[in-house]
């Protein structure tokens, strides 16, 4: 139940800021973005199964998850403070320990990148990486010193970015764990919270937000950043929104509060709701090189509940 009190605390914090510099409730929308009024639920059929089952809800929190490409599903446990390896059949392959990990994802350089001291209250966190195919993992600190951080990306040159539920801008660091102050500062988009790279565009949702937005940040240009959508259309529909990722050209994004994952063209902004039903999703990823799911019509989602579980989608 810790865990909900702070999740209340921090949306509750983050929303009266957003407010404050803001000046409104649903600021207008910018040149190009989509204002939700309902959302309906898209044209595909979808199936969900448990691939894990979860334990006590809160206590059980899996908040993020990546596939290495090698078979192995690498799953962040942040309330149990240990980063797991599932191999396709469901068994827990490997296991270490790690203080409160959040963002997970893999490099261009083959090793897996994970945020540590997600935990508002503990501010010593940071980024450490390893490597996927070694018995025994062994972390290794590329970033320390951070505070209040959660998602995770990287791009093919081995940048870091990382999202930040309580403060504006989200952070680049250089392949050698330096960081780009400059691109930070331009990147001014507060509340950040799941984020994903499609090509050159670095796409984010924003958790304490009442508009529920995902915005794009050209990664040549972040000043440039602009709203893609907002899936929300008043002040009591915060979605509450996590994690998201590319899948068959669109981008689905993880609504923790409505228990739903929703698709959203990144171009035109049109949404819909791909699956409901589910128990707090944080993180859904598309299943790479990992036995024989097909990654065109398979999703994975890691739970507050515990689960993880698989979505069918139009098979």
């Amino acid at each position: 139940m810790a865990m909900t009190r702070v999740r209340r605390a921090l949306f509750a914090a983050g929303l009266a800021a957003a407010l404050a510099v803001g000046g409104t409730a649903l600021p207008a929308a910018a040149a190009g973005a989509r204002t939700a009024e309902s959302l309906g639920a898209c044209a595909e059929r979808t199936s969900v199964s448990v691939f894990h089952k979860g334990g006590i809800p809160l206590l059980d929190w899996r908040e993020n998850l990546e596939f290495d490409g090698r078979g192995t599903l690498w799953v962040s446990h942040v309330t149990q403070h240990r980063v797991e390896g599932y191999a396709p059949d469901g068994t827990l392959k490997a296991s270490f320990p790690l203080s409160g990990p959040g963002g997970i994802r893999r490099g261009p350089d083959g090793m897996m990148y994970v945020n540590y001291g997600v935990n508002p209250l503990k501010p010593a966190g940071g980024i450490v990486r390893f490597d996927p195919t070694a018995a025994a993992p062994e972390p290794e600190k590329v970033v320390s010193g951070l505070s209040g951080i959660n998602g995770l990306a990287v791009d093919t040159e081995g940048n870091l970015y990382v999202s930040r539920e309580l403060a504006t801008g989200i952070l680049k660091f250089r392949p050698d764990g330096t960081k780009d102050e400059e691109w930070t500062r331009s990147a001014n988009v507060f509340g950040t919270n799941g984020l994903e790279i499609v090509g050159d565009q670095l796409y984010a949702s924003v958790l304490l937000d009442a508009s529920s937005r995902v915005v794009r940040v050209p990664l040549k240009d972040p000043a440039r950043h602009t709203t893609v959508t907002r899936l929300s259309s008043n002040l009591l529909d915060g979605k509450f929104l996590d994690d998201l990722t590319e899948f068959n050209g669109s981008l689905v994004v993880a609504s923790f509060r409505d228990g739903e994952l929703i698709r959203v063209d990144p171009v035109t902004g049109r949404s819909c709701t791909l699956v409901t039903g589910l128990r707090m999703p944080t993180s859904v990823r598309v299943p790479r090189g990992f036995g024989s799911y097909d990654a065109g019509h398979t999703l994975f989602v890691v739970e507050a509940s515990g689960r993880i579980v698989k979505v069918t989608v139009g098979s």
